[in-house]
């Protein structure tokens, strides 16, 4: 079967389409900005920002952001808004009309739905973890007024295969901790045992300093007891991912966030359902675009009295009950009921079987 090539009217949708989104999004995030930059202006004062980096290093890359955030509401209302009008106008009666079936009506829909689902797809992969980059790096010199302090306790990460360390506790302040103990493991056995009352990052050397330390190594027979003072080591951990920030993970590509949480399976780590959640996130969300479309064109090509406030109404209650529902069901991931792949996926499957459920209602 011969795929329809895009004809006159199909041009007319997806310009229509497209140029109401970007207008609609442009409009809600130059109003996020005002909006932002009336809670940090006294930050960035106090601070002494740069206005160049306030601009090229925060807001440049708070746009990206914030204009994939509210997609998938702006796609629906912009498909609402445009089509109803048309509806309003009897454009639909007179395409209908002429021969055009629904079906082939809804390809320019589809169309400019598979456009934004590439266009969100890309900046939530590539191009929005360096944008958050750069504005979580101005945040920390600019915004926040301390250095971010973190205190953990009994730290427990598997540092490479066979290789344990704990730590009762960490003070990014000072890159130190205490109670540090590493054990060695080879074929299920232990091999050897460290134990340090202290351990301090040594920015220079790029290695761990420890104190009052002392090493045990476990023979077939026997045991070798080493003890000292002080020694350096180089262990395959870093202060960094003790100060890493919950939000860290916006910062990596899809490459880098893959090898994040292998990383993190590896050491143990306890947030790894929130990072899962992540990943699968950046592919389900801007899929959103298709299902959104088909019930955005289902509900508003009618002709209803009263104009367009009552489908503009049903759409806003439907985008943000699925938008609600997206944020509300990656709390079972979190909880272990399900998966994060399902738990993220549920709303898609849902509102895709709403939306064919509204699709066979909408005329035709």
């Amino acid at each position: 079967m011969k795929r329809p090539k895009l004809n006159t009217l199909d041009w007319y949708i997806i310009r229509k389409f497209l140029g109401t989104f970007f207008f609609t999004i442009g409009l809600i995030v130059a109003i996020a900005v005002i909006f932002d930059l009336s809670e940090k202006i006294d930050d960035f004062l106090e601070n002494n920002a740069p206005f160049h980096k306030i601009i090229f290093d925060y807001y440049l890359n708070f746009i990206p952001y914030f204009a994939v955030l509210f997609s998938p509401l702006f796609t629906f209302i912009t498909v609402i808004y445009f089509t109803s009008r048309m509806a309003y106008n009897t454009e639909i009666i007179a395409i209908l009309s002429s021969g055009v079936s629904f079906n082939r009506l809804l390809v320019p829909y589809f169309v400019s739905a598979f456009a934004l689902t590439v266009f969100a797809f890309t900046l939530n992969n590539y191009v929005i973890p360096h944008a958050n980059a750069r504005k979580l790096a101005f945040e920390e010199l600019y915004y926040h007024n301390s250095p971010k302090v973190v205190r953990q306790r009994n730290i427990h990460k598997q540092i490479e295969p066979g290789l344990y360390v704990y730590l009762e506790n960490f003070n990014t302040m000072n890159n130190s901790g205490r109670r540090f103990s590493m054990e060695k493991f080879k074929n299920g056995e232990l091999q050897s045992k460290l134990f340090a009352d202290e351990i301090s990052w040594d920015s220079t050397k790029a290695k761990w300093h420890l104190r009052n330390y002392y090493i045990r190594n476990f023979h077939k027979d026997t045991q070798t007891l080493t003890q000292g003072n002080s020694t350096d080591t180089i262990i395959a951990l870093t202060p960094e991912e003790f100060r890493r920030r919950d939000n860290a993970v916006e910062a990596m590509n899809l490459g880098e966030l893959n090898r994040f949480i292998k990383e993190q399976k590896l050491q143990g780590g306890p947030d790894i359902e929130l990072y899962l959640i992540e990943k699968h996130r950046r592919f389900s969300f801007p899929f959103s675009a298709f299902i959104l479309t088909l019930i955005g064109v289902s509900v508003s090509s009618k002709k209803v009295k009263g104009g367009i406030g009552m489908q503009l109404g049903i759409g806003l209650l439907i985008s943000f009950s699925y938008i609600v529902f997206m944020q509300f069901s990656s709390q079972f991931a979190i909880s272990g009921a399900f998966s994060p792949f399902i738990a993220v996926w549920i709303p898609n499957l849902l509102f895709a079987i709403i939306s064919v459920f509204i699709y066979r209602l909408a005329p035709k």
